[in-house]
């Protein structure tokens, strides 16, 4: 099995495509998928060819019920000449999802804001404080300091209460 972490259908469906490209000797290339894309959560199992319900939906109701979002996963299977039923099928995909969250490094999202920020030399020090926990910014130097970046919500709300500073949200 394969699992990604994820931020758009597109990424999803990207992913899909390149596991069937190179596993395209494979019987099944079986997957689900969930991502909260701009409010919106979507939510997407496809058997690839086995009997309906039988593989995509087990992998979806694992990430149902381990609340994970934002993930991919990507159940390869060749046949070997023996016949699993119904059962076994649903068993083994749900398995194999299962196995795939348990190996992968689970990581919490974390949503971020793109800011632009302004502000005089003598506030670097405490804007640089404020932010070094978060992403990289691109710096601009010229009369004031100026930044662009992403930055928490909990650090967002610390830079609106400094005074002096510019502070645009995109």
């Amino acid at each position: 099995g394969y699992i990604k972490p994820i931020f758009t259908k597109k990424e999803a469906e990207i992913f899909i495509k390149m596991i069937k490209s190179k596993h395209s000797d494979a019987s099944h290339n079986c997957s689900a998928y969930k991502v909260l894309e701009n409010g919106q959560e979507y939510y997407k199992v496809d058997d690839d060819g086995e009997p309906s319900g039988t593989a995509g939906r087990p992998m979806g109701e694992i990430l149902n019920i381990l609340s994970i979002d934002n993930v991919v996963i990507v159940a390869t299977r060749f046949f070997g000449g023996i016949k699993l039923g119904a059962g076994g099928l649903i068993r083994n995909y749900a398995k194999t999802a299962k196995l795939a969250v348990e190996e992968a490094k689970i990581i919490e999202l974390i949503a971020k804001k793109k800011i632009v920020l302004e502000f005089a030399y003598d506030r670097s020090a405490q804007i640089d404080k404020l932010l070094e926990k978060e992403d990289t910014f691109s710096k601009e130097y010229g009369e004031r300091i100026l930044y662009r970046g992403r930055v928490s919500e909990e650090t967002l709300l610390k830079l609106q209460d400094i005074r002096g500073i510019i502070l645009i949200e995109n």
